[in-house]
């Protein structure tokens, strides 16, 4: 018998595949990073809007990456037929950081939470006219990532315009969105 139709092999390599795969997904299958650092220091004369405009700049870059992450195809993954989430119910929250490298300002989080449920993956369906789960799953976890950002943009902006006036935007700044998603437990 050669080695590549050796039966214990064969089943060796698919146990160590399923370990393999059973490890990837048990610390990071919940949630996908984008993170952008934005090195470019504004002019000193540089106008407070067009300062938010850099951090926006960089928030959208991060919202981009995350968005393009190779860590959200997982994620839509989970919402197949048979899995974590068989129903297609889950909630998840999406949460923005802006850090200060240069200046000792705490660093400003703001959190969105969600929730999806059938009718949302219904509508991706009918929008993409395709039947697969995780094509739909994407549509709505990007969808709702896009909305997630933004709610977390309006709400930590009055403390974004406060950094501006401390000057806490003088220096290097990094952006970090997170989408991170969990089954209802019935």
């Amino acid at each position: 018998m050669s080695l590549r139709t050796n039966p214990d092999r064969i089943l060796d390599s698919i146990d160590r595949a399923r370990s393999r795969d059973e490890a990837a997904l048990r610390g990071t299958e919940r949630q996908a990073t984008g993170r952008e650092l934005d090195t470019e220091v504004p002019d000193v004369d540089a106008t407070t809007p067009e300062r938010v405009k850099r951090i926006f700049k960089a928030v959208e870059r991060s919202y981009t990456a995350c968005a393009q992450s190779a860590a959200l195809g997982p994620l839509a993954q989970r919402f197949q037929a048979v899995g974590d989430v068989s129903d297609h119910h889950a909630r998840g929250d999406v949460s923005l950081a802006i850090r200060y490298l240069d200046h000792a300002r705490p660093d400003d989080f703001g959190m969105v939470p969600f929730e999806i449920v059938d009718n949302d993956l219904l509508e991706a369906r009918k929008a993409t006219k395709t039947s697969r789960a995780d094509v739909n799953a994407l549509r709505v976890l990007r969808g709702l990532l896009r909305d997630g950002v933004m709610g977390a943009w309006q709400k930590i902006e009055p403390r974004v315009r406060d950094a501006l006036r401390d000057r806490a935007d003088m220096g290097h700044i990094e952006i970090q969105v997170t989408v991170d998603i969990r089954p209802v437990e019935s």
